[in-house]
C-alpha cells in the first residue's frame, strides 16, 4: 500500500476513479463493462509518460472515453441477440447522486433508454458535453473529430434526446409519490386506483434477459399494463415485497420475492402519473443493488 501511496500514476487513477467511471457507465449502462472500460484504461495510464501529460484529469478521460466507445461497438453484437427488451444495469446511488439534479436524470433509465438510440459517437459527445461540461475541444481529442464537427454532433445529439425526453423536470419527491401510489394499488390490487396512477399511453419495459420470465416486447397502454400486472401477481408462488431505494439517482423499488432478491423496478413521471415502467429482473445485471455505487461528475 505504501508503494502504491507513492506513486503518482495510482494516485491520479484513484483519486480521478469515481469520474472515469461514471463516464464509462454513461456511455455504456453496464456497470460490468465500464469495471471493464476502467481496468483497459488503466493498462493504458500506466504506461503513460506523466511528465509530457498537461492536464492528467482530462488525458484519463480521453482514455476512458475511447475505450467505451469501443466496448459500446462490441455491445451492439450483443444486444441484437439480446432475448427480449434490453434496459441498464440499474445502480444504488448515494444521496449526493439525487441531489444533482442533471444528473439525476442523465441517470434516470428514461434518460439512458433515449441514450441507446444514438450513434456511439453521438452519445460519447452528448454524455461530456451536457453531463461532464467537459469543453469542445477535449470532447474531439476523445472522440477523434474537429472542434466545429463536434458542435455540430453536440447540437444533432441534444436535439434528438431533448424531443424524447419528458417535457417538463420532475422532482424526486413527485417520484416517491406516484410509486407510493403504484405500490399501494399493486398490493391491495386496486385496479382503479392503478388506472389512476399510470398515464393512458404508459409503457412498461422489462428485461429478464432470457434467464427470468419477462415480457418480450413493450407493454403499451395502462390497461394492459395493470392486466399484466393482476395476472402475473396471480400466478406468483410466494409473497412479492417492495421497498423503497434510490437506482441511478431516482426513486425505485427493490423487489423481493419470499425475501430474495427479484428485480428492480424504476419509473418515469410526468404530470403526476406514470409514463414508464422498467422492470430489470436479469440476474446478471442485479450485482450492485445492494450496496451503493459511488459516482461523480468532476
Amino acid at each position: 500500500m505504501s508503494d502504491h501511496a507513492a506513486d503518482p500514476a495510482t494516485e491520479t487513477f484513484v483519486a480521478h476513479r469515481n469520474l472515469l467511471f461514471t463516464v464509462a457507465y454513461e456511455m455504456l449502462g453496464s456497470a460490468a463493462d465500464a469495471e471493464d472500460v476502467l481496468q483497459e484504461t488503466w493498462l493504458r495510464w500506466v504506461k503513460v509518460d506523466l511528465a509530457q501529460v498537461r492536464d492528467q484529469r482530462a488525458y484519463l478521460v480521453r482514455i476512458t472515453t475511447r475505450q467505451s466507445l469501443n466496448r459500446l461497438r462490441a455491445m451492439k453484437r450483443r444486444k441484437e441477440a439480446y432475448v427480449g427488451p434490453w434496459l441498464p444495469e440499474p445502480l444504488v446511488t448515494a444521496p449526493d447522486v439525487a441531489e444533482d439534479v442533471e444528473l439525476a436524470e442523465s441517470l434516470s433509465m428514461a434518460l439512458m433508454l433515449v441514450l441507446e438510440t444514438l450513434s456511439p459517437t453521438e452519445r460519447a459527445v452528448f454524455v461530456l458535453r451536457e453531463v461532464f461540461d467537459i469543453s469542445y475541444d477535449e470532447i474531439a481529442a476523445a472522440v477523434g473529430k474537429s472542434p466545429a464537427a463536434v458542435r455540430q454532433i453536440a447540437y444533432r445529439a441534444r436535439q434528438h434526446v431533448d424531443a424524447r425526453r419528458p417535457r417538463q423536470a420532475v422532482s424526486a419527491s413527485e417520484t416517491r409519490a406516484a410509486l407510493a401510489s403504484f405500490q399501494r394499488a399493486v398490493e391491495t390490487m386496486d385496479l382503479q386506483g392503478l388506472l389512476d396512477v399510470l398515464a393512458p399511453e404508459v409503457v412498461l419495459v422489462a428485461d429478464g434477459g432470457g434467464v427470468k420470465h419477462a415480457a418480450l416486447r413493450p407493454v403499451i397502454g395502462a390497461e394492459k399494463v395493470a392486466r399484466m400486472f393482476f395476472g402475473g401477481l396471480r400466478k406468483v408462488e410466494g409473497t412479492l415485497t417492495g421497498e423503497p431505494t434510490v437506482v441511478n439517482g431516482n426513486p425505485a423499488l427493490a423487489v423481493r420475492l419470499d425475501g430474495e432478491f427479484d428485480g428492480v423496478l424504476a419509473i418515469r413521471v410526468e404530470g403526476a402519473r406514470i409514463t414508464g415502467l422498467y422492470y430489470v429482473r436479469n440476474p446478471a445485471k442485479l450485482t450492485r443493488v445492494e450496496s451503493e455505487t459511488p459516482l461523480a461528475v468532476r
